[in-house]
């Protein structure tokens, strides 16, 4: 009869259900991983076997078989080293067979039989929720799994440790949440002497959710007003801070189940390759958007996540899909590659100014072009221009 426990498998910030399932038969004595799994889960045989000698147990002189199911998901990481091990304890008879049934487990196993903390904690504290378990993972990140609201989380400092709770010895205690952070203090818009039309500009991108382009000669101020976008926006929503922080935890960014209600915000480069920048789902500056290469700005314009990200000033889902717009739209103004037919609200504003410099490799933009980009804005709002 085969052992089950439950393990989640990572896309993105979904987790998906996996099933463990380890079964004793009779045969060559080997330890068989099969299921579609990357190096690392390959590897949680030998952490498996040194994890059991240093708790002074000998596997089985059978041959074992442990399967993650569905067998056409991909695996990767380290965190089914535990769900294998409970499982394996469960076929020999360590732990009883239903002392698993509603729970999931995810952590890496050191050799010493500790239970090493891994990422993706939250994310899989909220799944093993909507299927109505607990879940078992490390201690160390027992406070970040804890955000998941009313989901049982056991944090385990190591493998005896599960094993003396499930048989009564050593009951664990629930771990707390970790504490609530503000972010660290963003550049503010105060600190700005004039340039009343660009703050005007970025107060109605942040209130609307629209995407902004400042365009100008050096150091006319684009960077300094764009760094500054962060201040005007407002806390994350739980909604939105339970999504920013699951991200963050598949990322490993969340350090001792600390999280922030400060928004991220990103500044990739301009030679950012289109894979890096069609990652984002946050607030981003970029800097030089006309260096940056062709595929990399169209990219951006492809569907993402249920979003269309075009380069025009069109209201967005939520303040995470906020970007900035690029610049080769300007080469034909007023019309749209994303395929909505949308007309850029300053492009015949602008038209003829961009008409005589289109053919350059690099378009020379007059110094007010700032100015009337930031009045084409007011004139596309029902809040009024600044005087």
């Amino acid at each position: 009869m085969a052992s089950r426990v439950v393990t989640v498998a990572f896309q993105g910030v979904e987790a998906r259900r996996v099933d463990v399932e380890v079964q004793l038969t009779t045969g060559e004595v080997k330890f068989m991983l099969v299921g579609l799994g990357d190096k690392a889960v390959a590897e949680s045989r030998e952490r498996v076997r040194a994890a059991f000698a240093g708790l002074g147990l000998a596997m089985p002189s059978r041959r074992i078989i442990a399967n993650l199911a569905p067998a056409d998901l991909p695996k990767e990481g380290s965190h089914y080293d535990l769900p294998i091990a409970l499982a394996v304890m469960a076929s020999m008879g360590v732990l009883p067979p239903d002392a698993l049934t509603e729970w999931a487990a995810i952590g890496e196993l050191s050799l010493d039989g500790r239970i090493v903390a891994v990422a993706g904690a939250l994310p899989a504290a909220v799944a093993a929720g909507g299927m109505g378990l607990g879940l078992i993972c490390p201690e160390a990140s027992g406070p970040e799994a804890a955000w998941a609201g009313d989901t049982r989380v056991l944090a385990a400092p190591s493998l005896v440790a599960v094993v003396n709770h499930f048989r009564g010895t050593q009951i664990l205690a629930p771990p707390k949440p970790g504490a609530m952070l503000d972010g660290e203090r963003v550049p503010d818009l105060r600190d700005v002497k004039g340039q009343e039309n660009a703050k005007r500009a970025l107060e109605i991108a942040a209130a609307g959710g629209h995407n902004l382009l400042f365009r100008g000669p050096p150091g006319s101020g684009k960077s300094m007003m764009a760094a500054r976008l962060p201040g005007l926006l407002p806390p994350l929503s739980p909604a939105e801070l339970l999504e920013t922080s699951m991200v963050h935890s598949v990322a490993g960014l969340i350090a001792k189940g600390e999280l922030t209600r400060a928004r991220p915000f990103r500044t990739p480069h301009h030679s950012a390759s289109m894979a890096a920048l069609t990652g984002y789902e946050f607030p981003m500056i970029m800097r030089y958007a006309i260096e940056s290469e062709k595929n990399a700005r169209r990219g951006l314009r492809s569907p993402r996540m249920g979003l269309c990200v075009n380069p025009h000033l069109h209201q967005q889902a939520g303040y995470q899909s906020l970007t900035f717009d690029r610049v080769e739209k300007l080469d034909r103004p007023g019309t749209s590659k994303c395929g909505s037919g949308a007309v850029s609200p300053f492009s015949d504003a602008l038209g003829r100014r961009f008409k005589h410099t289109r053919r350059r490799r690099t378009p020379v933009w007059l110094a007010e072009d700032f100015d009337v980009l930031c009045r084409s804005i007011f004139a596309s709002s029902s809040l009024p221009a600044a005087a």
